[in-house]
C-alpha cells in the first residue's frame, strides 16, 4: 500500500480519496513530499557517450501543483533523473535512431510495485511489442534497447500489470514520459513536444457528467490558465509532438489557421504521412488516450491564438485542491473570460510580425449581418434557453419567432468581406467564435484573450454589442458558437452551422444538407442528441441518383467518440469524402468510403452521398457506450 510522507491540512481532503484514514494518520510523522518541478520537456535526460544514452529514472512520492506554485497541490508519484527533482511530465528520453539505451530505473516509492511500459526498440508494427518491466519497492532494474524508427513515443509507468494508460487516476497518473526518436543524418528540427495528462479522485468517463470530481487535465504538468505561453513570429514553421497520456479523448483544435498533421501513432509506432502524400490539414484532430499526433503549422497573421481541445467539459474549472468547496460562478461579470472561465488542456499562443497575407479587396463592397443572441421561451435560471436570430438589411429576421433553435444556418460568399455586428439581448455577457474561420486575432471571439498587444477584444455585456469583420477565404463548413460559459451557453443554444459558398445566389439547401449535431438544453434530454436543433428531426426526402452533400458538424459539448452513419436496416451505405473542416481534401484523400465517420467536438466533415435505390434509409448519431442518440429519418424515391 503507497504511505504517503505527509499531512497537511489542505491535502486531507485529496488524500483520504486515495489512501484512507489510517494512511493519512501513519503520514503525519513523516516528513514533507519533495516539491515536484514541471518539465516543459526541452532538457533530454541521461548522459550520452560513444553514441550511447545513459538514463537513470527515479519513481517516488512527491507534492505537485497543476496550478500556480502558490496554489495548493496534491500528493502523487512522479519520475526524476539521476537522483534529481522529481518531473511532471517525466524525464524526456531523445535520441537519434540507432542510438543504445541503457536505462535504470528505480522503485523508491514506499510499498507498491512499479511496471514500466514504454522502454523497448520501436522497429515496426509486427516487432514492437512492449514488454512490462516490474521493479519491486526499493530496487532497481535495468533494460537495454537500441532506438528503432524516428517517431514521437511515450512510456509509463502503474502500480500493477493489468492497469491500462487510461485506467489510471490519482496517485499514479502522472507516472508518463515522452520518448522522442529523431532520424539520423541531419540536424534535429526545433520543435515542442506537449504531454497531456490527467488527475482525478473518480472516473469522468468519455462523453459522460462532470459529476463531483475533483480532476485536472494538464499539458505538461500544468492546467490552463497556467500552461507555458508559446511565442513564434510570422513565418516561422511550428512543429509540435502531441502526446496523450492520459484519460479522455481530447479534439484538439487551433484557432484561426490550418495545420498539418504530420504523423499519427501510439506508444509503439508512429505513422509518417508517405511521401508525395497530400498534406492532411485540419483545424480540430481527435486524439484518443495512449495516442500521439505531430503537427506543423506555419502562421500568416499575428495576434494571441487558442489551442485546445474542443471538449467544453473539459475546460471547466475542476474544483478546490485545498478541499474548500468551489464558488457557484457568477455568469454576469464576465470581464476577461479565457483567464476566468477556462481551465484545463489549452495552450496560449502569441504571434508577432506583420501579416504575410494578401489584404482583401479594398474595392470589394462589405455585407452586413446582425447576429442576436437572446432569450428563447421554456428555460429556467439553471438551464436557461437561448438562441440567435439574424437580420440582414432587406431580408426577413430568421427565423421570425421562436423558438430559436438551432441557429440560424449562416451563408457567406467566399473572399466577400463581411461584418457581423453580434447583439447581446442575454442577461449575462457572451461572445462569438467563428470556428475554423481564418481571419483577424481580434475577431476571434475569446474575451479577455484574442487580439494583439494591448488591444484584446472584450466579453459582449448585456446590451452591448459586437462588429466582427473577416473575408473567408474558402468555402466550406464551418461553426459560430459561444466562446464565454461554454458548457452553460451552448447547452442553452448558442451555437450555428457557417457555411461558405463561392455564390450563394446557387445554393440548393434541397441537395446541400447540415446535420448539425448538439447537446439538448436540459438534463433531462442529456441521454440524447439533438439533430439540427430537435430530439425528433423533420424526415428528409432524396432520390435516386441525385447527389447530395451531407454537412455533418459536432458541435456537442462533450461526448467526443460519436460516430455518424448512414444506413439502410442494418447496413452502412457508401458515400464520398470531400472535405474536413471546411477545408476541400485533395484528390488522393477524396475517397470513396462506408458511411460512417467517427467525429470530435469542433470537427467538420462533407460528403458526397447518392442514394442507389428507393426506400427507407437513415442517418443516425451513435456512442459506443450508450448506443443510438439520435436518428434522421430519409425517404428515397
Amino acid at each position: 500500500m503507497l504511505v504517503y510522507p505527509r499531512l497537511n491540512v489542505r491535502h486531507i481532503a485529496v488524500l483520504l480519496l486515495f489512501s484512507g484514514c489510517a494512511a493519512a494518520t501513519t503520514a503525519a510523522a513523516a516528513e514533507p513530499p519533495e516539491r515536484i518541478s514541471i518539465s516543459d520537456n526541452t532538457v533530454t535526460a541521461g548522459a550520452l557517450t560513444s553514441g550511447a544514452l545513459t538514463v537513470r529514472l527515479d519513481a517516488r512520492v512527491g507534492e505537485w501543483h497543476p496550478d500556480r506554485d502558490t496554489d495548493p497541490g496534491v500528493v502523487v508519484k512522479a519520475f526524476g533523473v539521476n537522483g534529481g527533482p522529481l518531473q511532471i511530465p517525466g524525464p524526456i528520453i531523445r535520441v537519434t535512431e540507432g542510438t543504445e539505451i541503457h536505462a535504470y530505473i528505480h522503485n523508491g516509492i514506499s510499498g507498491e510495485p512499479l511496471v514500466m511500459h514504454g522502454l523497448y526498440s520501436r522497429t515496426g508494427p509486427s516487432s514492437s511489442v512492449d514488454v512490462p518491466i516490474t521493479v519491486p519497492p526499493g530496487e532497481t532494474r535495468d533494460v537495454r534497447f537500441t532506438a528503432g524508427q524516428a517517431g514521437t513515443y511515450y512510456y509509463w509507468g502503474a502500480a500493477a500489470a493489468a492497469t491500462a494508460l487510461d485506467q489510471r487516476l490519482g496517485p499514479e497518473s502522472q507516472l508518463a514520459g515522452a520518448l522522442i526518436i529523431d532520424p539520423r543524418g541531419g540536424p534535429r528540427q526545433t520543435d515542442r513536444v506537449l504531454v497531456m495528462g490527467f488527475w482525478s479522485n473518480s472516473p469522468l468517463p468519455n462523453g459522460g457528467p462532470v459529476g463531483s470530481s475533483l480532476r485536472r487535465f494538464v499539458i505538461n504538468g500544468r492546467s490552463w490558465p497556467h500552461t507555458e505561453r508559446l511565442s513564434y513570429n510570422v513565418g516561422d514553421t511550428v512543429r509540435v509532438r502531441v502526446i496523450n497520456a492520459g484519460a479522455n479523448v481530447h479534439p484538439m483544435h487551433l484557432h484561426g489557421f490550418y495545420f498539418n498533421v504530420d504523423s499519427r501513432g501510439n506508444e509503439g509506432q508512429d505513422v509518417v504521412q508517405p511521401p508525395g502524400a497530400s498534406p492532411r490539414m485540419v483545424v480540430t484532430e481527435r486524439l484518443v488516450p495512449g495516442r500521439t499526433f505531430t503537427l506543423t503549422w506555419t502562421p500568416t497573421r499575428p495576434g494571441n491564438w487558442l489551442f485546445h481541445c474542443h471538449d467544453d467539459v473539459h475546460l471547466l474549472p475542476g474544483g478546490s485542491l485545498a478541499g474548500q468547496p468551489t464558488p457557484a460562478p457568477d455568469h454576469h461579470d464576465v470581464t476577461n473570460h479565457a483567464l476566468e472561465g477556462m481551465a484545463g488542456p489549452v495552450m496560449g499562443i502569441a504571434v508577432t510580425g506583420a501579416s504575410i497575407e494578401d489584404p482583401p479587396d479594398a474595392a470589394s463592397e462589405r455585407r452586413r449581418l446582425r447576429l442576436v443572441a437572446r432569450v428563447d421561451a421554456g428555460g429556467t435560471v439553471a438551464e436557461p434557453a437561448w438562441g440567435y436570430t439574424l437580420d440582414e438589411p432587406g431580408k426577413p429576421t430568421l427565423p421570425a419567432a421562436a423558438p430559436f433553435l438551432p441557429g440560424p444556418t449562416l451563408i457567406l460568399k467566399r473572399n466577400e468581406p463581411v461584418t457581423v455586428t453580434v447583439e447581446n439581448r442575454l442577461p449575462e455577457a457572451t461572445s462569438v467564435h467563428w470556428h475554423g474561420i481564418e481571419l483577424e486575432s481580434y475577431y476571434d471571439g475569446v474575451p479577455g484573450f484574442a487580439g494583439d498587444g494591448q488591444r484584446l477584444a472584450p466579453a459582449i455585456a448585456p446590451g452591448q454589442s459586437f462588429e466582427a469583420r473577416f473575408t473567408p477565404p474558402r468555402s466550406g463548413t464551418f461553426i459560430y458558437h459561444t466562446h464565454v460559459d461554454e458548457v452553460r451557453q451552448k447547452q442553452a443554444g448558442l451555437t450555428g452551422a457557417l457555411l461558405v459558398v463561392d455564390d450563394p445566389a446557387r445554393h440548393d439547401p434541397e441537395h446541400d444538407l447540415v446535420m448539425l449535431v448538439t447537446v439538448p438544453r436540459t438534463g433531462a434530454e442529456a441521454a440524447k442528441v439533438l439533430i439540427n436543433g430537435s430530439l425528433s428531426p423533420v424526415p428528409r426526402e432524396m432520390h435516386v441518383g441525385q447527389h447530395y452533400r451531407l454537412r455533418l458538424i459536432n458541435a456537442h459539448i462533450n461526448r467526443p467518440g460519436m460516430w455518424m452513419r448512414m444506413r439502410r436496416d442494418s447496413d452502412i451505405l457508401t458515400w464520398r469524402a470531400v472535405a474536413k473542416d471546411g477545408r476541400d481534401l485533395p484528390q488522393d484523400q477524396a475517397t470513396d468510403r462506408s458511411a460512417e465517420v467517427q467525429m470530435g467536438n469542433g470537427e467538420t466533415y462533407d460528403f458526397d452521398f447518392v442514394p442507389s435505390a428507393q426506400g427507407e434509409i437513415r442517418f443516425e448519431v451513435r456512442n459506443a457506450a450508450e448506443g443510438l442518440l439520435a436518428t434522421l429519418p430519409i425517404r428515397v424515391r
